[in-house]
């Protein structure tokens, strides 16, 4: 039988060494050339086995027979969704090497990986990285048991420490890891592979990991079937060439081939112009005839109609019905509800991660896409504050406002825009709690107002019928029509107006200065002498504001406190 490559994707959080590790074991040095250091893109590199074996003398001195033909590396940005590279029934990669770096640990976005891993069912290894940082490292030997049993008994120890705090980290995430050479099982137990991109350490050890793993557990999940499949990564414009990055990762396809593209409509068929494959240990791409499974791709379609990142394609032989079936089950993840917030993201991988994980946190999803923000997501955003407040939310994972979007007011519409999923749903969460009780706050105060008043006995503009005259507002929201006490709980009389700087406004914030009118009161007599006033509230109001302190703020707080003292000098149980 035939069998293809194993695609292995290499994932972590960002500056955690990912395309270091990588870099040393296809012997390149990707990472100097990253913008500060750090991924931008997804990116495929396809290594034969002759490279594989003579990088890792490992596989030769243990015996280990291959029948692989290599790998195909994918390498993710720290900001990607793992789940960009996704296909029907789970996960794009049949392997992953999750990079932690053993210093820092488990950071947001290894939580993140470790969900989509869990959610897809996909086995992994994890890259205990940068061991190189610990204090007092050195490198003694090129084996790394070797290397780990003749460091300081200090550094040993420091060593140890950091080992197995991420020990415990993953078991908190639900997963039963060892170092890789205490494992007796592999099928129930994780392997932690200590490592440093940096100096090459435990690499080779991690490439036998690879290859050990993919002969003994994946052999027959890589039969080579006979109908191309693939995903597409990335769409390219080049002054007026649109190219499509993407990988093949089951069949063979020929530049003769027409294919059949997903999309949320009808299938997007195409012939194939131009059909490059990326090179061994490389990323140039050299024109091909004919491509086997697995690899990197770049095309370029005569049809090149709303192509989109994420979705899936396959070889057309006019078996549309077919193929729209095959399409239907793969992209029907979107499935969304009567009610819920707008989600965009930017492939159809990262999708449905997103969408996955605000499932779990019971988020409904009213409308979801791929691509930019745009005007009808804001319409739909709006239509939800006008019904439901909480949903007038929209989340953009990896994504911005189209250049409409950015014009178009968005007044009380929420949008939230990050680069890990983790954070984003996290915002979210944190948004719509602030939002709740803030709804839920303005209708405690529909029932009474906590409002301190500081008179500003300088400022008296008219003594009587009515009194006008100056107030600080120390505490709450001062509105007309609320009624106002003493100190000694006589009642002063019900605000008729309330003037800001000459113009009558409705209401008045605190810490704000304004003028306010008292009909049948006469300043000189009944407040020349008085320094505060309070609003007058009831029991029963004084019991609903007590029930929802958590609502209040510390100065509402302590002026109901206040307003209770008063009323408890005339009645004992007021407010009990």
């Amino acid at each position: 039988m035939e069998i293809r490559q194993p695609i292995v994707t290499v994932a972590g959080h960002v500056d955690h060494g990912k395309t270091t590790i990588l870099d040393s074991i296809r012997l390149t040095g990707v990472a100097d050339k990253e913008a500060g250091g750090i991924t931008q893109k997804i990116s495929f590199t396809k290594v034969p086995i002759d490279k594989i074996i003579k990088r890792c003398p490992l596989i030769e001195t243990n015996n280990i027979k291959l029948d692989i033909t290599g790998f195909l590396f994918i390498d993710t940005p720290g900001h990607a969704a793992f789940s960009h590279l996704r296909k029907r029934g789970g996960s794009l990669a049949d392997l992953a090497i999750l990079v932690i770096d053993i210093n820092e640990g488990i950071m947001p976005q290894t939580q993140e990986v470790l969900e989509i891993l869990k959610l897809n069912k996909i086995p992994f290894i994890i890259a205990a990285n940068k061991i190189d940082n610990i204090s007092g490292w050195r490198k003694i030997s090129d084996n790394l048991k070797q290397n780990l049993d003749n460091q300081s008994t200090n550094t040993k120890t420091n060593f140890n420490e950091k080992l197995y705090t991420l020990i415990g980290s993953l078991h908190h995430h639900g997963f039963n890891a060892k170092p890789f050479y205490e494992i007796t099982d592999f099928t129930a137990e994780l392997a932690i592979v200590p490592c440093s991109g940096k100096t090459g350490e435990g690499i080779n050890e991690l490439i036998m990991m690879l290859c050990g793993l993919s002969q003994k557990f994946l052999k027959e999940n890589l039969k080579l079937g006979e109908k191309a499949r693939g995903v597409i990564l990335e769409i390219k414009k080049e002054k007026t060439m649109q190219y499509i990055e993407a990988i093949v990762y089951d069949g063979k396809l020929s530049i003769n081939n027409e294919i059949a593209i997903a999309s949320f409509n009808e299938p997007i068929i195409s012939k194939i112009r131009i059909l490059e494959e990326i090179l061994p240990i490389s990323s140039k791409f050299k024109p091909s005839a004919k491509v086997n499974a697995s690899t990197g791709i770049r095309m370029q379609l005569t049809n090149n109609e709303e192509i989109l990142p994420g979705m899936p394609f396959t070889i057309f032989k006019d078996n549309l019905k077919e193929i729209q079936e095959e399409f239907k089950k793969e992209i029907d993840i979107i499935k969304t509800d009567s009610k819920g917030i707008i989600v965009k993201a930017d492939s159809l991988g990262s999708l449905e991660a997103l969408m996955t994980l605000l499932k779990q946190e019971k988020i409904n999803i009213l409308k979801a896409g791929i691509g930019k923000i745009n005007k009808k997501d804001l319409i739909s955003a709006q239509t939800n504050l006008e019904n439901d407040p909480l949903n007038a939310v929209i989340l953009g994972f990896n994504v911005e406002e189209d250049e409409e979007a950015k014009e178009l007011n968005k007044k009380n519409i929420k949008i939230i825009k990050e680069e890990v999923i983790y954070k984003l749903i996290e915002n979210l969460l944190k948004y719509q709690e602030e939002k709740r009780n803030e709804i839920k706050r303005s209708k405690i105060m529909e029932l009474g107002n906590i409002c301190k008043l500081k008179i500003l006995n300088q400022y008296v503009f008219r003594n009587s019928n009515p009194a006008v005259f100056g107030v600080s507002i120390e505490t709450g929201k001062l509105r007309s029509g609320i009624r106002l006490i003493n100190i000694n709980n006589e009642e002063i009389g019900k605000i008729k107006g309330i003037q800001s700087q000459g113009k009558s406004v409705e209401e008045a914030k605190q810490n704000e200065e304004v003028a306010i009118s008292l009909p049948g009161v006469n300043f000189e007599r009944q407040l020349s002498e008085t320094k505060e006033l309070y609003s007058n509230i009831n029991a029963n109001q004084f019991k609903e504001f007590k029930k929802n302190k958590e609502l209040l703020t510390r100065e509402e707080i302590q002026t109901l406190q206040k307003i209770a003292e008063i009323k408890r000098k005339q009645n004992t149980t007021w407010g009990v």
